[in-house]
């Protein structure tokens, strides 16, 4: 039987995407959650203010453009990649970051 670790490392040099990463797993959690509160459970580290300030700015962004309607029509790669990994559909996957996104706003 597999054990289930309850966090990750992601540990790599400079300009390989640990952002990226980090940003999508964070999103991945938030959305899959049946928690709107979900953000207040999550605890992602890194070295510097900087990494940190870029990480929240991009969280919210995201959060922000898949709760704008016109990502149904033409969805980013992270807005695709998250429904594809998720399985949920584009629909509710903006309705469920609407949500967050209102939820963060009002308690972060």
């Amino acid at each position: 039987m597999e054990t289930q670790h309850p966090f990750s490392i992601y540990n790599a040099s400079a300009g390989s995407g640990k952002t990226f990463t980090l940003v999508k797993v964070y999103l991945k959690i938030l959305l899959s959650s049946n928690n709107q509160n979900a953000f207040k459970t999550i605890l992602a580290l890194t070295f510097t203010n900087k990494a940190v300030a870029e990480m929240k700015a991009r969280v919210v962004d995201m959060l922000i453009d898949f709760s704008d309607p016109s990502i149904l029509e033409k969805p980013s790669p992270m807005f695709s990649l998250l429904s594809d990994e998720l399985q949920i559909e584009s629909q509710q996957l903006h309705e469920k970051a609407k949500i967050i996104l209102n939820t963060i706003a009002h308690n972060y």
